[in-house]
């Protein structure tokens, strides 16, 4: 018996969003570091000369125009996969009910592609063809790889993105507010922006139930690499 869609669990919100968190949280953490690292790289006038201030106006102000560039790409983005899925869709049903026998053909083939029989695909052909609209949905998803949209609100995506960026972006500056910007401080920052890459990995691992190593590991390794990066071109300008 297949449950009613109505009455099946949701999803819980970590999951429901876990792309935006995640891609709004790493860019976020590795954006802000890239600032502060950008800075102690540059040793021309030393980050102790710089200034705690310097770091801190330079990092929030990049923090939240990041992360409005990003909320509103996430939300852009969404608006533009709905549009694009409203006119394949229209296409694909006015094929389905103009041309039912090739749709039914081409609906067999792709259920027979994912393990039916030869039979079984042309009976749920058969009976789905009496439903273009539920036939049309089938044939986007499995001929062409859309979705549809109707679960995700671009807005809603959006505003994880951004919070998720400025909730993660946010810790590599944390010790700046607390002391003045020296060698120390750099060295806490790092600090903060690994735990919150590890804290953004556990989150990863806690909503999808992939290996824990693997979860955090790919996390803080791609966030370490963009660090990296952005310490060594702030060497070679500023050195």
């Amino acid at each position: 018996m297949v449950p009613d869609p109505g009455t099946a669990p949701r999803l819980g919100r970590t999951q429901e969003f876990l792309k935006q968190i995640v891609y709004g949280g790493n860019d976020g953490i590795v954006t802000t570091f890239a600032i502060v690292a950008g800075f102690a790289g540059a040793r021309a006038e030393g980050v102790a000369e710089i200034g705690a201030l310097a770091v801190l106006v330079f990092g929030l102000a990049n923090l939240f125009a990041d992360a409005v560039s990003m909320g509103l790409g996430e939300f852009l983005s969404g608006r533009a996969q709905r549009d694009l899925y409203a006119a394949q869709h229209a296409g694909t049903l006015r094929h389905v009910r103009h041309d039912t026998g090739h749709a039914r053909g081409r609906l067999a083939g792709l259920l027979q592609g994912r393990g039916l029989s030869s039979s079984d695909a042309e009976a749920a052909s058969a009976i789905l063809a009496r439903n273009p609209a539920l036939m049309a949905e089938l044939l986007m998803r499995y001929d062409k790889g859309l979705d549809h949209p109707d679960g995700d609100s671009p807005a809603i995506n959006g505003l994880f993105t951004f919070f998720s960026f400025v909730v993660f972006g946010v810790v590599p500056l944390v010790p700046y507010f607390l002391r003045p910007a020296d060698a120390t401080t750099m060295m806490l920052s790092a600090g903060a922006t690994l735990a919150a890459l590890v804290a953004l990995g556990l989150l990863r691992w806690n909503a999808t139930g992939l290996r824990l190593g693997r979860s955090v590991g790919e996390t803080v390794l791609v966030g370490s690499v963009c660090a990296v990066v952005a310490f060594a071109v702030g060497a070679a300008v500023g050195g």
